[in-house]
């Protein structure tokens, strides 16, 4: 199998270095050489020997190379890799990307030109790094009905809320997003990772491969976790939770489940030990029940692991159809309605500050009576000045009534400021 690279940065240099390292190994499961015979890139990578490579800086040319049998699309952002790979699939070539922003908003098209060129598009390093999170889902539960994903898909957002609760710190999310960055964590411009876009990404993908539904970005509600306290940490742990970024998707009679937020979950819970830049997937499907994939989620060598597995699936696939890109046949896709963020149903975490005086919590608890939420657990800190801070746990409730009795609760004359609400996510079915 003769492949070309695009783009020899984090992760192209990661697979170059792992296939000159590995393969022999890789002949002897695969019985096949992978030969790379063109490298496209804007400049050397000094971590990579390219002192016997073929080197163009014209990533095109990697793609009109007719001895290359595969394109390896490593460059990053939509527009140019829209048209490398639309362009190598046109040259009869098969891809693997890592891209998960192009394979969310452009996946079906990309998807419907493989299949009449009869070409193979492959994409496990667009989520989670080095967890073989698709494989598992798309081969591993084939023969499940799968019910809910949740994930965390970030390890950006999860290394941000982990160090915040480390006891006795106070840390601020500005404080933490800076630390993050001078370790590479995160980006200069960090909003794709802390306001959930590139977690909504991946959960695209995800849901796709779990229910057999189009491709769908667009839909899927998206928060951040700029708005997250230490202060809100501290009260989720002495309420028996932790707070986590999560991605969820769930299929009901309604339709499909797709949002991205902030989220308490039980301390016991197996997602709530992943801390630091770490990613876990949890899947729960009618026979396997639930299940878990844990891994680094970024990074040169589990990037690139995902990566050249995708290459390896090619290489083995010769001569038959092969698994489809998302698990199920082409005309077997079956578009479902998006349930709106405001008609789900879970409990929440709220957070006042109010006036420290008799009769707020008789005018609280009106309030939530009215929209039929009932408080399952409550705390109240006395703060200076003669204000309290009360922290309410609900049960479960409809998005739109939960709306609805924040406002009022806002309009209270010993309301003082924001409510603070984050939902509470049960993972179980």
């Amino acid at each position: 199998m003769r492949i070309g690279i695009c783009g020899l940065g984090t992760v192209g240099s990661g697979v170059f270095n792992l296939i000159a390292r590995n393969a022999e190994e890789i002949r002897r499961k695969t019985g096949f050489a992978i030969e790379i015979t063109q490298v496209g890139c804007r400049k050397d990578n000094p971590n990579v020997d390219l002192s016997q490579a073929n080197v163009t800086r014209d990533i095109f040319e990697v793609v009109k190379n007719p001895d290359i049998d595969l394109v390896l699309e490593l460059i990053g952002g939509t527009d140019v890799a829209l048209k490398l790979v639309t362009e190598a699939i046109s040259n009869g070539k098969h891809v693997v990307t890592a891209n998960k922003a192009l394979i969310a908003m452009h996946g079906d098209e990309i998807f419907a030109q493989a299949a009449v060129a009869g070409v193979r598009v492959r994409f496990e390093a667009a989520i989670a790094g080095g967890i073989p999170i698709v494989k598992s889902i798309r081969e591993g539960l084939a023969a499940n009905r799968i019910s809910w994903l949740a994930g965390i898909i970030n390890g950006t957002s999860n290394f941000i809320l982990t160090e915040m609760e480390q006891p006795g710190t106070n840390l601020k999310f500005e404080d933490v997003l800076r630390e993050a960055q001078e370790l590479g964590y995160a980006e200069a411009d960090p909003t794709f990772d802390v306001e959930g876009i590139d977690a909504a990404h991946k959960l695209t993908i995800l849901s796709s491969i779990a229910f057999g539904i189009p491709l769908q970005f667009d839909a899927v509600y998206t928060e951040g976790i700029s708005g997250v306290t230490s202060e809100d940490i501290q009260y989720a742990d002495e309420l028996g939770y932790k707070i986590k970024h999560l991605g969820i998707t769930r299929k009901s009679e309604n339709g499909v489940e797709l949002r991205v937020h902030p989220t308490l979950i039980r301390k016991e819970e197996m997602l709530a030990q992943v801390n630091g830049v770490m990613n876990a997937v949890m899947v729960g499907s009618d026979s396997a029940g639930g299940t878990m994939y844990y891994g680094a989620g970024a990074g040169a060598g589990p990037t690139a692991s995902a990566v050249v597995a995708d290459v390896i699936d090619i290489v083995c696939a010769q001569g038959s159809t092969g698994i489809p890109n998302l698990g199920f046949t082409p005309k077997n896709i079956q578009a479902l309605p998006v349930v709106a963020i405001e008609e789900i149903t879970c409990a929440c975490y709220l957070k006042l500050n109010v006036l420290d005086q008799p009769g707020v919590m008789a005018q609280l608890s009106t309030v939530l009576s009215q929209h039929d939420i009932s408080i399952e657990a409550l705390i109240q800190k006395d703060t200076h000045g003669g204000n309290a801070v009360i922290v309410i746990l609900t049960n479960d409730v409809v998005e739109k009534s939960i709306n609805a009795a924040i406002v009022e609760l806002k309009a209270l004359s010993a309301v003082k400021g924001e409510v603070t609400r984050i939902r509470i996510t049960a993972l179980h079915d």
